[in-house]
């Protein structure tokens, strides 16, 4: 199954220029949890509805007066419409995210490939032959679960018996 079948292709999205109270507006009004953020069209990065909590969090500022530009993630993890939706997993697994912006030509947003999508899939299909198997999403949301002290304890077993 390629990631085009099962991304939202109208993905809300906004600029790093808006401030955190417009974008927290936006995450509510749309009921999503992450905006793409676009410069010029082209991705620049992703906030997240915890990326908004957290910066407010720790600043003493007004969600007004803080752009989306001062807290995103640079982090380009993404995938493209052709993709298969298993090397969407295996990403989303590795950088443990459940969202990631899907990029076709020319670098420009297509649409948006959150593990909430991929989970009513798998569960529409679970009593026929899938392409998506509950073993998939677990292993996945395992994988972006996981406390960091647990994946340092993975790290430092894997040292000790190198």
């Amino acid at each position: 199954m390629k990631v085009k079948e099962l991304m939202n292709q109208a993905p809300v999205a906004c600029t790093p220029e808006l401030n955190l109270a417009a974008a927290a507006a936006l995450l509510w009004t749309n009921d999503c949890g992450a905006l793409p953020v676009l410069n010029d069209g082209l991705l620049e990065g992703v906030i997240t509805d915890r990326d908004i909590a957290i910066a407010l969090g720790t600043r003493d500022m007004p969600a007004s007066a803080v752009t989306v530009g001062e807290v995103i993630s640079h982090k380009g993890f993404t995938c493209t419409p052709d993709d298969d939706v298993h090397h969407a997993l295996k990403t989303m697994r590795t950088h443990r995210v459940r969202r990631l912006p899907v990029i076709g030509r020319h670098g420009k947003l297509e649409g948006m490939l959150c593990l909430n999508d991929i989970v009513l899939r798998a569960h529409r299909v679970a009593h026929k032959p899938a392409d998506i198997t509950y073993d998939d999403v677990v292993n996945t949301l395992k994988a972006i679960d996981e406390h960091r002290t647990e994946l340092e304890q993975h790290a430092a077993a894997k040292a000790a018996a190198v």
